[in-house]
Parts: structure tokens; C-alpha cells; sequence
């Protein structure tokens, strides 16, 4: 369960409490601040606090007093336009802040984004819960044979169950240890009342990289749009993608104008070197040209052929 229910009664206090305010708001990202989406098995995403807009970015484009035209059209003409030519600084001006909980070896790849404010859940000063990731069995792969850092065919059967089972105890296994070694029980009580137990800090070093971890995590929109370029692209990691997938709906809400751009150049678009539009180019003119004297490795003409949706023996 994502949510205690201590934490829940705290989004339905906060989310009961409206504030009045003369800056720009959207109704639409309003409706689900403070509400947690859940992620993964004990994960979450929710929006804490946002600044600016859809006309903001067209404001800071056009270095005016104004909400931009009166023409949405023209505004969303505008934010293509930014988008397509790699126009940043104006996308700088909105900022959002979440609260994520995550495990722990998605927290460390996620924060190589070194372009965001983060605040993580202290296990020095606060104890962690027994709140571990288990995937589940679609998602349980071997390692690819192409690809150093991707995952292969699915595991099956008693292969697949033995690595669950394997998960769950050692998992289990070290919370039991880190209790103990907290003079703590599984529900906090002390094991030992004459005995302090190890310090927190030390205690923590016995668990596993699939346990929880919790941030606050602010970043302006178009350092966000790249995370959500890499971390949400058919490649990446699946459990950092479940995070992305969730956070580009919040997008949609949030500045739909400056979505649509960025998923049809981002997302939906590619870049190809110079190498390869000469390749395209040659291809257009009616020459067949093949990996060998294309100019590209084996590994850069794959990638070539799958962005133009081709096959490499093609």
C-alpha cells in the first residue's frame, strides 16, 4: 500500500484547504494537487507546489508585461517554435516541485539529473519502513545479450520463481537485521530496554537497494523535459519509466500547449547526425545503401533503421 493511513488523512487536510492567490494557476493541475499517484508496488508520485504557466514561458519569450496574445493559436505557435529550435531559457521560467517514493536503486539512478532541488528522507535521523520493490513476474528478465545495460527475454517458470523467492527472503532478511541491530521489532517496539542499539546511520548500511527512499524534488520545465525524454523513451529502465509515464500526464495538465510540442519533437521526434541524413538523403534519391558502406558501426546503423523504422538487413 503506497499510502499510510496517517498520510492520507494528511492529503485530505491539505487538499481541503484552498488558498487564495493572484498568481497564474491551472484549474486542471489544481484538481489533483497533493494526490498521490501510485507507482510501482509501494511507490508514489504528487505534486507539491508549481509555478507558472503555459503563458509563462509565452511571456518569457516575448519579454512582455502581458499573458501573451489573445490568439491561443498563436501562443501555441510560439511554443513549437521554441520547442523545435531547442529554445530553452523561456521554458526555465516554470518551475515543479514532487514528492516521490521510490526504491532506492531507482533514487540513485534518477538523481545522475543533477539539474533539480532535492531533499531526501534521512535513515540517519528517521527509520526506514519494511517497504521493499518485488517486480512482478512480466517484468522479471534476463540480461540482454546486446545491450550491457538492458534486459532480455523474461524469465520463466522455476528460474523465475526461484530469483522471486530469492528477493523476498534476502529482502526480508536484512530488515530483520536492521531492526535488530536498531533493538527494534518489525513495529518499532524495543527488542531490549536496556539496550540503545546501533546507530541509525550504521544500521542502514544492511539494506538492499530494492527498499524505499522518499524526496522532494524541484526542477523547471525544461530541465524536467529532459528528464522525461530519457526516462520515459522505450529504452529506459522500466521501473524509472513507470515514474516518467506518470509525471508526462501531470505534463499534459500542467502546460498542455508546451506538452503537445514536446511530445511530438521530443518524444515522437528523432535526431539524426550528419551521417545519417546524408544516408536518408541518398536513400530518398532511389540509391540502396547497406551497413557497409554506409559510414555507420553495425550498432549506429541498427539505431539508424529503427528510428526510420526499417529493417538492418533491409
Amino acid at each position: 500500500m503506497p499510502l499510510t493511513p496517517e498520510q492520507r488523512d494528511e492529503i485530505d487536510q491539505q487538499r481541503s484547504n484552498p488558498v487564495q492567490t493572484r498568481r497564474a494557476t491551472v484549474p486542471a493541475l489544481e484538481e489533483i494537487l497533493y494526490e498521490a499517484f501510485p507507482a510501482l508496488d509501494h511507490g508514489f508520485v504528487r505534486v507539491i507546489d508549481y509555478m507558472g504557466d503555459d503563458g509563462a514561458v509565452v511571456q518569457a519569450a516575448r519579454v512582455s508585461y502581458g499573458r501573451g496574445t489573445k490568439k491561443v493559436s498563436e501562443d501555441a505557435g510560439l511554443i513549437r517554435y521554441l520547442m523545435r529550435h531547442w529554445h530553452s531559457t523561456p521554458f526555465e521560467m516554470c518551475e515543479i516541485k514532487y514528492h516521490v517514493k521510490l526504491p532506492i536503486f531507482v533514487a540513485r539512478q534518477w538523481i545522475r539529473h543533477r539539474t533539480a532541488n532535492v531533499n531526501e528522507y534521512s535513515a540517519r535521523y528517521s527509520i526506514l519502513d519494511k517497504e521493499f520493490y518485488i517486480p512482478e513476474p512480466e517484468h522479471l528478465s534476463a540480461q540482454s545479450e546486446i545491450n550491457r545495460q538492458g534486459r532480455g527475454d523474461v524469465l520463466q517458470g522455476d528460474e523465475a520463481a526461484r530469483v522471486l523467492d530469492l528477493l523476498r527472503e534476502d529482502s526480508e532478511r536484512a530488515y530483520r537485521g536492521y531492526a535488530e541491530m536498531l533493538n527494534q521489532d518489525d513495529q518499532g517496539a524495543a527488542l531490549d530496554p536496556n539496550r540503545s542499539g546501533l546507530a541509525r546511520e550504521l544500521a542502514r548500511m544492511n539494506l538492499s537497494l530494492n527498499y524505499y527512499t522518499q524526496w522532494y524534488w524541484k526542477v523547471d520545465l525544461h530541465n524536467l523535459m529532459h528528464f522525461l525524454r530519457l526516462r520515459a523513451d522505450s529504452h529506459a529502465q522500466y521501473e524509472i519509466r513507470v515514474y516518467a509515464d506518470i509525471m508526462i500526464d501531470i505534463l499534459q495538465r500542467w502546460v498542455p500547449m508546451t506538452s503537445e510540442a514536446f511530445r511530438d519533437y521530443r518524444l515522437g521526434g528523432t535526431h539524426l547526425s550528419a551521417t545519417g541524413l546524408a544516408i536518408v538523403k541518398r536513400m530518398l534519391a532511389g540509391e540502396i545503401v547497406v551497413q557497409g558502406d554506409s559510414g555507420l558501426s553495425k550498432r549506429e546503423w541498427r539505431e539508424l533503421m529503427e528510428q526510420l523504422g526499417r529493417s538492418p538487413d533491409a
